[in-house]
């Protein structure tokens, strides 16, 4: 009988990057797998689920209207805690800071069973921003038997942290593995305006904002610096995938409305969003996996924080870190759409991320851990 491995996961962001590794455990031959989600994030999480053809074998459907961190982690724990008691896996997978992640690592950990933690070692050194995800990673990592590693920097910061050499394995990040999937597929959009708009040919200017550490004042400012931005650059469009927390929604939508080359959407399904960025020529935005993405495909980044846990992209050149000062943010978009040679210093598809083959490395380091295989050569960015 073969060793059960079970992938645990909730949101959009795990289940985009946990979706490559669920499909190799498929087709591993040494292993078979139970795939458990919580639903934390309900729609968004099955759109992916579907996108990549995964049916999860449990679902634990802890999603409740305006439910807090702390409901989600209690939810989720004891959901995993009556799982666990019918069945115990070889290892459980948990993927970056979610509270999904951190619940499930710890609910495994109590039942005495190793956890794997895909996309381990990022830090911000902050615990409040980003908030609560750097606190969720520290937490993880203290019941993680395999640290699965993104970069050299991430095994860095958990040398630092103590963990032994041997228990870390540098992958590269899967969300590399399923963009590099999904953009070839050029998934339609659903919405005709945004159709309209790839087939015009104008600059698209893509943002994304969500974070809780910028939401009132700050994110207000963003809202104002779009419609500056809007009236200074007609010829561009400035999409903007609209979260769909109310919070966000009413302080930045109230700047845009009525402004032509403003598109405001729904949140866009994976699919649609990796040809989004692919379409973009800039890309402003406070996600943590927008950061990873977009320099695959050659895109300029902003980011609207004062730090990040995925410093690869500074360094590398491909992202700049502006924070939300509403001026700010309109002096580096219309740098970099008008001074070409910074932009071209920056649109260089660099890729410190990944080469599309974490998975095949998850895989076989978790044989490793288990004894009945070894691990592969290791992502060297």
């Amino acid at each position: 009988m073969r060793p059960v491995i079970m992938p645990i996961y909730g949101t959009r962001p795990e289940a985009i990057k946990m979706a490559p590794i669920v499909k190799a455990l498929e087709e591993s031959e040494l292993f078979d797998s139970t795939v458990v989600v919580t639903g934390q994030h309900r729609e968004m999480l099955d759109q992916v689920n579907e996108l990549f053809g995964i049916e999860p074998d449990v679902d634990l459907k802890i999603m409740r209207p305006n439910q807090s961190l702390s409901g989600i982690m209690t939810r989720t724990i004891d959901g995993l805690d009556e799982l666990f008691k019918q069945e115990k896996p070889a290892a459980v997978i948990v993927q970056g800071d979610t509270t999904t992640s951190t619940a499930g690592a710890i609910a495994a950990f109590y039942h005495g069973i190793p956890v794997v933690h895909a996309e381990a070692g990022l830090r911000s050194f902050d615990i409040f921003s980003p908030f609560p995800e750097e606190a969720n990673r520290k937490m993880t990592s203290q019941v993680t038997s395999l640290h699965l590693a993104p970069t050299s920097v991430s095994k860095k910061n958990l040398l630092t942290e103590n963990i032994a050499e041997k228990d870390i394995v540098v992958t590269g990040n899967s969300v590399i593995d399923a963009l590099l999937t999904t953009v070839e597929k050029e998934v339609p959009f659903s919405d005709p305006q945004l159709e309209e708009l790839a087939a015009s040919g104008r600059r698209v200017l893509l943002v994304t904002t969500h974070r809780r550490e910028n939401q009132g004042g700050a994110m207000e400012g963003v809202g104002r610096a779009l419609k500056r931005i809007a009236e200074a650059e007609p010829e561009m469009t400035i999409v903007l995938p609209a979260h769909k927390n109310p919070v966000v929604r009413e302080a930045v939508l109230p700047s845009l409305e009525g402004l032509d080359n403003v598109v405001v959407t729904e949140p866009l399904a994976y699919g649609e969003f990796t040809r989004m960025l692919s379409l973009a020529h800039v890309v402003l935005t406070d996600s943590g996996g927008v950061q990873e993405e977009a320099p695959s495909l050659g895109k300029p980044v902003l980011v609207m924080r004062e730090n990040t846990e995925r410093p690869e992209a500074v360094s590398a050149g491909t992202v700049v870190l502006i924070g939300t000062d509403e001026n700010r943010i309109v002096d580096e978009v219309h740098r970099l759409l008008h001074d070409e040679g910074h932009y071209s210093s920056m649109a260089n598809a660099v890729n410190p991320y990944g080469d599309g083959r974490a998975a095949e490395r998850t895989v076989a380091a978790i044989a490793e851990l288990l004894g009945c295989g070894q691990r592969v050569d290791e992502f060297n960015q």
